[in-house]
């Protein structure tokens, strides 16, 4: 197998990279650029700074044009999911995308439901409820009237967008236009029984296209900018949990899990076709889109986003790195307090720290009072979800998950595997880290002609990323403390 380079540009929530990857017999990443990423306040509204994005996205194929010079085989772009914005006429991008934090969204599941049933909604998209969603926050702009729908052309989600600016194009791929909750799980085509009862101008939508899809050349002002050959813009899975998914280095020998461990965590298992009935529906599980026609079956968590938070309320006094933080959590008595991390309180508090605190009196727990105490809360109270998770999945896919495969940025926190695997009594396997970027890069590389199959891909990658093992230990003391958890759950 030649050697070929490709360009994984990986947008997060929080931050974004510009990834260099070279592929054999072999693959190797190599970071060349990143940024923060930032949800600004603007007139009371969340929103993000394409544009400023953009320029970082260019910033980066400046910096590989400077360092290689030699032909890119393909450049793709992944993001977080459901947020969106609008092309208008002449090309003419409408305004900044509003982001799946913002407070527009309140509300709206209730209003749909008076139009389109819960259970209507979910046989045809097969998507865990939640008010962020992309269905919801359009709703929300009909029912204001806002004025940009009036200017709009086409509606494109966040990496659809990027794509477009490089090309001109204007796709939506398959596993983030499956985020949406306006996409039917079995057509893959947007469901116009929701477009139609909502109200929602289905003429904005863009032709689906699957993972893996030329979108078009770069620009020719993009090239004369950065001084970049790329042959081609590729739609990866789009997606970032669709990517990550991907780059699972797993073996068909086992049944197995991923979660995808970041700002969210999300878990669940691969499945061919879409699993979605009335006990689906009433815990609420998700079917996505993912790579070669895959369905991601799999459930939202909120994820290392406390923590982020609480680090970004001590930045001020000092050191707040991980390895401080999580050497405190280990010097802290264990099951002192635990959370419930989805509830709606810890959507996007002005302080998180409190927030967490608040949580706790009112559920009648010792308050955390220390840092150590209030991270060693966040990562128990997220072992005790993923077990909740996987007893759900066990129970409904009908077979027991063997393996957890923990990819991405949370796959380095260790005391985090240790207690994932305690609590729910399966081994736990945490690598690799940049598996989003890898995801994104082996699915262009299937549309480039250098690889066969994802599998291909994952073994590949299992070849070539180290990855570490963590085996269940104590698991009578989490048995005990998964009785407080469901208590705290329910009410």
């Amino acid at each position: 197998m030649s050697s070929v380079k490709y360009i994984a540009a990986d947008f997060g929530a929080s931050s974004g990279r510009i990834m260099l990857a070279e592929m054999d017999q072999s693959i190797r990443l190599k970071e060349i650029h990143r940024f923060p990423n930032h949800q600004i306040l603007n007139l009371g509204h969340y929103q993000w700074d394409l544009l400023s994005l953009f320029h970082e996205l260019k910033t980066g194929l400046s910096k590989i044009a400077n360092a290689v010079h030699c032909e890119i085989a393909g450049i793709g772009v992944d993001t977080w999911g459901v947020d969106f914005g609008f092309v208008g006429r002449n090309n003419i991008i409408l305004g900044n995308p509003y982001c799946y934090r913002d407070s527009r969204s309140q509300g709206m599941m209730e209003s749909a439901f008076k139009k389109f049933s819960r259970t209507g909604i979910y046989s045809a998209t097969g998507i865990q409820f939640m008010a962020l969603n992309s269905v919801y926050q359009l709703l929300s702009m009909v029912e204001s009237g806002h004025p940009v729908l009036d200017a709009a052309e086409t509606l494109l989600f966040m990496p659809d967008l990027f794509h477009f600016l490089m090309t001109g194009e204007r796709k939506s791929e398959y596993s983030i236009a499956s985020t949406s909750q306006l996409l039917n799980a079995q057509s893959r085509q947007w469901d116009k029984d929701i477009f139609e009862t909502l109200n929602l101008p289905v003429h904005l939508m863009a032709d689906i296209v699957d993972s893996g899809t030329v979108i078009g050349n770069l620009r020719q002002e993009i090239r004369e900018e950065t001084g970049l050959a790329v042959k081609q813009v590729i739609a990866p899975a789009s997606h970032d949990t669709a990517a990550a998914v991907a780059a699972v280095p797993a073996s068909d020998k086992n049944s197995w899990a991923y979660l995808s461990s970041g700002t969210w965590s999300l878990l669940g298992v691969e499945l061919q076709e879409p699993l979605i009935n009335a006990d689906t529906l009433e815990r609420n599980y998700t079917n996505e889109g993912g790579v070669h026609g895959t369905i991601r079956f799999l459930k939202n968590v909120t994820g290392m986003w406390l923590m982020e938070e609480c680090r970004r309320k001590w930045q001020k006094d000092g050191n707040n790195s991980y390895e401080s933080l999580l050497n405190e959590a280990d010097q802290s008595p264990p099951f002192q307090s635990l959370l419930n991390v989805d509830d709606p309180d810890f959507m996007n508090p002005p302080d998180m720290v409190s927030t967490i605190q608040a949580f706790c009196r009112r559920s009648n727990q010792p308050v955390p009072e220390t840092r150590g105490q209030i991270i060693r809360a966040i990562l128990e109270s997220l072992a005790l979800r993923y077990r909740q998770v996987i007893e759900d999945i066990n129970h409904l896919q009908g077979k027991p998950i063997e393996i957890l495969h923990v990819v991405g940025g949370g796959s380095q926190n260790a005391m985090l595997n240790q207690f994932t695997a305690d609590a729910s009594g399966v081994p736990v396997i945490a690598g690799p880290v940049e598996a989003t970027a890898l995801g994104n890069v082996i699915t262009q590389a299937i549309a480039a002609g250098q690889l066969e199959s994802i599998q291909q891909g994952r073994e590949l990658i299992a070849r070539a990323i180290p990855v570490q093992h963590f085996q269940p230990l104590t698991t009578e003391r989490w048995d005990e403390a998964n009785h407080r958890y469901q208590d705290i759950m329910n009410q």
